[in-house]
């Protein structure tokens, strides 16, 4: 069952763009969107003068980010009474193509994304713990449910927006929008490893344990956790770097 995610976490995708008048950085930012959960499958986008508004860009670049998004398949454009363009989710990348872009990522890379991302998403944690409503409470329990009986591409998801959550929660925009710039560069082979059974089971206790650390309000717990959440998942991601290595 979908769940709505927060106000906080779909106004990220849609903040001004620092590039202004790029079409490759506003499909960038839609693709994010798409393939975190943000925009649902067959969501109707909202208009190319609404959205340039909101990137701040002219409208003739929104139409040429549309225009690639379709060559993806990934946005469809219908004419006429309630037409518009509406968003198509894609597929799951096959084993054969996240393997070689993680072949591309040397181990300091890995390591370097992971310093990036365990200092966003600690801080983002610590700060949701001090500053969290109860209505961001329900939404992490809720995610937080999602990896009980999930695997592959479904456990993948919601990792991802289990942290964006926090993020949200965190009242930090500038917070939310690194938790989606490194989601979109390198953030979801994160949790390709993640797999199934046992793993996930972990995982969801984990965010167990994260989740109940941000509802009693313990900061310093809440960042603790998620580190060690995140440490253990680029632990995971190392192993499999290691074995594409190996002949």
């Amino acid at each position: 069952m979908r769940k709505e995610m927060s106000n906080s976490a779909r106004l990220a995708m849609f903040a001004p763009l620092d590039q202004l008048g790029r079409a490759d950085a506003v499909a960038a930012r839609l693709l994010d969107a798409i393939t975190l959960g943000l925009l649902d499958d067959a969501e109707q986008l909202p208009s190319e003068v609404e959205l340039a508004a909101r990137f701040r860009v002219a409208t003739v670049t929104v139409r040429e980010a549309l225009a690639v998004l379709r060559q993806q398949g990934l946005v469809e454009t219908r004419r006429g009474r309630g037409g518009g363009s509406f968003v198509r989710t894609p597929a799951w990348p096959s084993p054969s193509s996240w393997a070689s872009r993680l072949s591309l990522l040397s181990l300091a890379d890995l390591r370097d994304l992971g310093d990036h991302y365990l200092a966003v998403a600690g801080a983002a944690a610590k700060l949701a713990a001090e500053r969290s409503t109860p209505e961001d409470l329900d939404r992490l329990r809720l995610n937080a449910e999602d990896l009980r009986e999930a695997s592959g591409p479904e456990a993948i998801r919601a990792e991802r927006q289990f942290h964006l959550e926090i993020a949200a929660a965190a009242q930090s925009p500038r917070l939310t929008n690194q938790e989606v710039q490194l989601q979109g560069e390198h953030g979801w082979l994160l949790w390709v490893p993640l797999g199934g059974g046992e793993q996930c089971r972990a995982a969801y206790a984990e965010h167990q344990a994260i989740v109940a650390a941000i509802a009693a309000a313990d900061g310093d717990l809440a960042r603790r956790l998620t580190e060690e959440h995140l440490l253990s998942a680029l632990d995971r991601l190392a192993d499999l770097h290691l074995s594409l290595e190996t002949p």
